[in-house]
């Protein structure tokens, strides 16, 4: 992209990038929401392609896509929802760590919703929760098998760190993104 196609994309809580468009998407279709109950059985059949695409189900899993309200809502985190032209097509988590750390967990895009800008929506829609939830730092886990989300995520900001050995069996990466580097304003 020429630098003179770079716009600066304006974040709301309710975010909607029909509001500011990037040229490299049809985002004008992409609005992202709270997550509802009834978003349940999207955010489990989203998470379970890409894991079993990729890895295997662990113990974990099965218990956050099956009961993402008690896994992650319950203790105080959030999940978003990307509706494109007004149909689920990806969710994303932030699971509280404590206080100050949400970990961007589950994100995912249905198979026929990529390439859209949709992740980078849920991206930047869930900075914008967890600072609104008090967050300073956002951390995730990931797999090198994952290179296309590792790539995004660090077009978006993350930074490597070391991985501990006890949190996924399929996590060899681990990054981390201080919400201070990231302002109410994205460039694409």
């Amino acid at each position: 992209m020429k630098e003179s196609d770079k716009k600066e994309y304006t974040l709301q809580s309710d975010f909607n990038v029909a509001d500011n468009p990037p040229p490299w998407a049809d985002s004008r279709a992409i609005e992202i929401i709270d997550y509802r109950a009834e978003h349940q059985i999207y955010f489990e059949a989203f998470n379970r392609a890409w894991i079993e695409e990729y890895f295997v189900m662990e113990p974990v899993d099965e218990y956050v896509v099956r009961n993402p309200e008690k896994a992650i809502l319950e203790p105080g985190g959030a999940i978003l929802m990307a509706l494109y032209n007004g149909e689920v097509a990806g969710t994303v988590g932030l699971k509280k760590i404590d206080d100050r750390t949400f970990e961007f967990t589950k994100m995912a895009v249905d198979q026929n919703f990529r390439r859209k800008g949709i992740a980078e929506a849920l991206s930047y829609a869930s900075f914008e929760k967890a600072k609104e939830l008090g967050a300073a730092t956002v951390i995730l886990y990931s797999n090198t098998k994952n290179a296309a989300a590792i790539k995004l995520y660090e077009k978006l900001g993350f930074e490597h760190v070391e991985v501990e050995q006890d949190v996924y069996k399929r996590a060899n990466v681990k990054m981390v993104l201080p919400l201070d580097r990231v302002a109410n304003t994205a460039s694409y």
